[in-house]
Parts: C-alpha cells; sequence; structure tokens
C-alpha cells in the first residue's frame, strides 16, 4: 500500500521555506553569523556580479542598516534589491579594512561604487645610479631601477619638457648603457650641448657626478642655490676671460630660469603637496589634480570619476583619494576643495602605507587656498567641457543608430582596418569608440601569425583579426566574464574598413562564431579616396551614401581614420623594429658581450660580415668555432 501524499498546502510551505533568501532578508540572515569586528563586505547580485564593496568599524552594525529599509536613495534600495550572496573579510583595524576595500574597489569595478576611471600611471625622472655615469631618463611603473626617482609629473609633455630643460643645464647623458659602451665620438647630443659625452672622456667621472649631483639638488627644490653656484662660476670665468666657459654656462642658467617662466603657477611657500579640487553637477562630477614638487608645478590633470546623483562632494572626494593613491607614491601634504568623508581614517591610512605623517587639508587663506581655487576653477571648467562633448556625442550616436536602422544607441562602436607594405610587418588594428569619444586604453593590434595567407590577402587578414577577436568575447562569455571584467567587452557594432568583400568576411567569421547577433557594416572609400562619398555597406541593402555634410557622417569618417592611423602606426613601429634588428642577433653564442666586441673590432654588422675567419678569431672572446659560424651565417 502506497503511502500517502502530504495535502498541496503542505508542499507549498516546504518550496517557500527551501526558496533562496535575497534583498533585506538575505542581508538579515547573514548579520546573524557576523562578528562586531572591522572588515570588509561584498554585495553580489544574480550571476555573482558584485554590486558594492563597502568597509565598516562593525561589520555587525554596518551590515545590520541594509535590513532595516530606512534609505537615503532609492539607489541603495535598488542595490539591496538586487543583492542575492554577500562576502566578509575581517581586518585588524578600521585602517585596514580602508585599504582593503580601496583594492577591492579598483579590482572589482562595482556598480554602485564611486569609481575612479582611466587611472593610468604618471611618468617620472629617474637618475639611474647602477653606472659609473649615471643617466637621466624617464620612467613608468614600478620603481625597480637603482636610482633616485622625482615625480609624479601630470603628462608626458610636463616630463619631456623638464628633461629637455635637465639636458640644456647639466648635460646628463639620456642614452642607454649598450649605445654608451659602443661610442667611440661624442654623439649629437654632445654637439647640440645636450650631453658633456662622459663615454668619450671629454669630461671626468669625478666632474660628471658634479653635474648629477646638481641635477639632483635643482630636483629636490634647491634650485636657487643651484643658479647661484652657476653665476659664481659664471662671474669667474668671465674674470678670467674664458669667455667659452662663461657662455656655456650662462646658456645652462637661462635653461633653468625658463622653468619658472613656462610655469603658470610656482608657489613659494608650497614645495611638495598634491592640490584636489572636486566640481560636481547633474550627476557627472570632474576632479582637477595638481602636483607640485621641488616648489614647482609639475602639470595637472583631469579626472571623471563615476558617479551618482545622490552621491555627496565628501564621499566622492574620499573615495577618489583612496582609489588615486592606491598605487602611486604619497606625497606629505595633500590639499583638497572638499573635506573628503572619514578624513581623520585617510590621513592614518596614508601614513600606514608611506612610512609617515600625512596631512589632508583644507586651506581657507592665503597661497594654498589660491591654489585649489585655482584648481575648482579649472575643475568647473573641465567638466562643463566635457558635459558639452558628452551631448553632442549622443547626438552624433542617435544619428548612427538611425542610418543604420540600429534598435539601439551604440554604447560600444569597434572599427577595425589592417596595414602592410605588399604582405610584410601585416598588423590589424582595431579602436573603440562611445559616449565618451575614443576609449583608447580598449584599442587592440593583431599581429597577422598565418602563413598561409598570400601577400597582401587584404580579405584574410581582416578573417584572422576578426576570428581571433571575436573567439575570445565568446570564450570569455561561457566563462561567465563580461562588462568591465572583460578584456573584450561586446560591442553594439562593429565597422569594417572596406566594400561589399570585407564586409562579406567579416559575417563569414561571425557566423561561424555564432555572433552573428552583432551588426557589421562595411565603409568603403569613394572614387578616388574621396572624403564625403563613403558608400556604406549593410547586409541585405544596397549600398548607401549619407548626405555629404552630414554630421554623422563626418563622425563616421574620423572613426575610420583613427583606425586607419593606428593600424599604420603599429606598422610602422614593426617595420622599424624590424629594420632595428642586427643580423649577429641571430647567431647562436653570439651574445650582448661578444656582439659588442665585433662591432668594435670591425663598426658595423656590415663590416663584420666582410672580415675573414682568422680576422674575426682575433677579436677578444671570439673562439675560432665561433668565427666559422660567424663567417657561414654570412655567407648563406
Amino acid at each position: 500500500m502506497s503511502e500517502a501524499s502530504p495535502p498541496p498546502s503542505l508542499i507549498d510551505a516546504e518550496r517557500l521555506d527551501a526558496a533562496p533568501l535575497k534583498g533585506a532578508a538575505l542581508i538579515k540572515d547573514e548579520v546573524t553569523r557576523l562578528p562586531d569586528r572591522p572588515g570588509v563586505y561584498r554585495m553580489m547580485g544574480e550571476d555573482g556580479e558584485v554590486l558594492y564593496v563597502g568597509k565598516a568599524r562593525s561589520l555587525k552594525k554596518r551590515v545590520i542598516q541594509y535590513a532595516q529599509g530606512r534609505f537615503h536613495t532609492q539607489r541603495i534600495a535598488h542595490m539591496v534589491d538586487q543583492t542575492r550572496s554577500m562576502e566578509f573579510v575581517t581586518t585588524r583595524t578600521e585602517t585596514d579594512a580602508l585599504l582593503l576595500e580601496i583594492n577591492l574597489i579598483k579590482q572589482l569595478k562595482p556598480r554602485f561604487n564611486v569609481l575612479l576611471r582611466d587611472d593610468k600611471s604618471f611618468p617620472e625622472i629617474v637618475i639611474r645610479r647602477e653606472h659609473p655615469a649615471a643617466q637621466l631618463r624617464k620612467h613608468r611603473g614600478a620603481h625597480t631601477i637603482k636610482g633616485d626617482y622625482f615625480g609624479p609629473f601630470a603628462s608626458a609633455y610636463s616630463v619631456n619638457k623638464t628633461l629637455n630643460t635637465l639636458q640644456k643645464a647639466f648635460l646628463l647623458r639620456s642614452c642607454s648603457d649598450s649605445v654608451y659602451e659602443s661610442r667611440t665620438r661624442p654623439c649629437m647630443l654632445h654637439q647640440i650641448k645636450r650631453c658633456a659625452a662622459p663615454c668619450t672622456g671629454l669630461i671626468s667621472i669625478e666632474d660628471y657626478s658634479g653635474l648629477v649631483d646638481q641635477a639632483e639638488d635643482f630636483l629636490r627644490g634647491r634650485s636657487r642655490a643651484v643658479m647661484q653656484r652657476m653665476s659664481e662660476a659664471m662671474q669667474k670665468a668671465s674674470d678670467d676671460m674664458e669667455f667659452e666657459v662663461a657662455a656655456r654656462l650662462r646658456d645652462r642658467i637661462r635653461a633653468l630660469a625658463s622653468v619658472a617662466q613656462e610655469t603658470q603657477i610656482n608657489p613659494e611657500t608650497l614645495e611638495e603637496a598634491d592640490v584636489f579640487a572636486l566640481h560636481s553637477e547633474g550627476g557627472q562630477a570632474c576632479v582637477q589634480v595638481f602636483f607640485f614638487r621641488a616648489g614647482q608645478n609639475w602639470g595637472n590633470r583631469a579626472y571623471f570619476p563615476r558617479v551618482d546623483k545622490s552621491d555627496e562632494d565628501g564621499d566622492i572626494m574620499g573615495a577618489f583619494l583612496g582609489q588615486f593613491y592606491d598605487d602611486k607614491p604619497i606625497p606629505r601634504l595633500i590639499l583638497v576643495s572638499i573635506e573628503p568623508a572619514e578624513r581623520e581614517l585617510l590621513q592614518e591610512a596614508f601614513a600606514q602605507k608611506s612610512g609617515r605623517k600625512v596631512e589632508i587639508g583644507r586651506p581657507q587663506r592665503g597661497e594654498k587656498r589660491q591654489l585649489v581655487d585655482h584648481a575648482h576653477t579649472n575643475a568647473r571648467e573641465a567638466l562643463g567641457r566635457k558635459m558639452s562633448e558628452s551631448s553632442a556625442q549622443s547626438k552624433l550616436l542617435a544619428g548612427v543608430c538611425e542610418a543604420f536602422g540600429l534598435e539601439t544607441q551604440p554604447e560600444r562602436i569597434e572599427v577595425y582596418d589592417n596595414s602592410h607594405i605588399m604582405g610584410t610587418n601585416a598588423v590589424g588594428g582595431m579602436i573603440v569608440a562611445g559616449p565618451d569619444g575614443f576609449q583608447k586604453s580598449q584599442y587592440r593590434k593583431f599581429n597577422i601569425k598565418s602563413t598561409e595567407l598570400t601577400p597582401g590577402d587584404d580579405f584574410g587578414m581582416m578573417k584572422e583579426v576578426l576570428r581571433r577577436r571575436f573567439a575570445r568575447l565568446v570564450k570569455e562569455e561561457e566563462e561567465g566574464i563580461t562588462g568591465e571584467d572583460s578584456g573584450f567587452a561586446r560591442p553594439d557594432l562593429v565597422l569594417v574598413d572596406g566594400g561589399a568583400g570585407q564586409l562579406s568576411a567579416a559575417l563569414e567569421i561571425m557566423a561561424d562564431l555564432g555572433v552573428d547577433d552583432i551588426p557589421v557594416v562595411g565603409v568603403a572609400k569613394g572614387p578616388d579616396r574621396d572624403a564625403g562619398l563613403e558608400r556604406f555597406f549593410i547586409p541585405g541593402k544596397e549600398p548607401f551614401m549619407l548626405e555629404p555634410k552630414s554630421p554623422v557622417l563626418y563622425y563616421l569618417q574620423r572613426l575610420r581614420d583613427e583606425a586607419h592611423r593606428f593600424a599604420i602606426g603599429t606598422h610602422r613601429a614593426k617595420r622599424a623594429i624590424d629594420m632595428k634588428k642586427n643580423p649577429l642577433d641571430e647567431i647562436e653564442g653570439v651574445g650582448p658581450g661578444r656582439k659588442r666586441a665585433l662591432l668594435h673590432a670591425f663598426g658595423s654588422a656590415r663590416g663584420v660580415s666582410r672580415a675573414s675567419v682568422e680576422d674575426l678569431a682575433k677579436v677578444d672572446g671570439v673562439s675560432e668555432a665561433l668565427a666559422k659560424r660567424v663567417w657561414d651565417y654570412f655567407r648563406k
């Protein structure tokens, strides 16, 4: 006899009990197991997407607030409603929790956090001390080179201008060690008075080290003392009627003096500080950052963090500062236009990271206040330009949507082009554009690898590029990697440079990969490559043209030209590398030392190729067997 089935009402109750918790109910359940300790919490959505990362002095007291339903904004209520799981990490102190929160926000890019975008490393100047004749050079990234670092500079222009000044004033070498060791006579930089030529002994190492010390003093803010010593030396040379020496010193003094004249703001009472000014409006924000080192303005940069209309200025500034200094050196003084949320905690975290006291201040008067006000003016103007550009960009994208019959306005447009010379050094280029203009961090280059392609086969090159690009997209989507975590986010529109043939090649590959739901358009140049006569190819439609003076046409031309510029630039860089390759690099047994010895002995690779086995064997470090190998290589 079969067992009696439970009544339907009991089955429904069991199903209800088994349903997974979500939203406020989930959070309330998690709180029952949380400790009253500092830590970091993560709120995750349906597919494991990280919605928000936060830190707390007490995890239990902070997280329970989300379950009580009293939210300051609809945005937070929406975030809680989407929460499907949470993760927690306890820390020793609240400062440790803040540092971990900053790191996780930058790594995971949660949707509901204030997020610093376009966060690239800043260029610096390094005086490399590993060589007896110290080298002056530009540097980015980790401080892996032994030497003295100076920076940050806001842009490549700022650091290049300072390097140019230092070369004029202190005559320090910028060449690599291999170039330095191979010189037998002074290079062009010495001829134009940019280098003292320690490589050929025109200046002793002791005297050259004196120039290096002067450059270091200048970069550390002791410019007046350096210029005073130069002025005294110039006067002495003039008194001794050594007028050429006096003239050289005069030129060096002028080079240093030009720094003060070219820089817009050089504070008199501020040696080292970073200045941050925030302006927010209409759900957008701009943070303008100025760098002051050695009493000089080393440039500025505008940032546009991702924010929400409901975010308070203090919260934006606090989140921005934390993420900004996550991987950058921290100065002793940080000046701000808006006091950041949890200022004392930020100061403690920065002091812990840098190993010294760090002050965050909002000046009320004097020169420091003027610097902050100047930065705020720049932030307000930069945001105004950004909002104006965004409005115009939105209209253009709406025009693209209408012209190509797209269902929605494209957020990500990818444009492809190839470049080669008779099939050699072939590369493909992909550029990306969207509501914020060109997204250069998303550009990609593709070295054409296939050995089966006929040289100059543009269709075959395009197929290889698109196959590699969209195969990766398919793989990432299968693994659940999407959005900003993806190396290649899904585009809303693909433009290929070319007509029906290029379009057909693109469609074939995308159909094979199962991504034929992405709109693809071919852009063919007009007769004689005339701009304004482009024809557009869309599957299932006749080729068409846009109005000659249409803003949308100009926009599409800009996209195509940018892809063309990027592909050609990549091709030229690859070709230049190939041209610089030395045949000696391909010979087994010829390392940097023997290569240098052979070039010293015979002047060039061509000279080596003409030498006999006996002459090659006379070179220090070259055995008879290696000499024979080198001789055979050039006789192939």
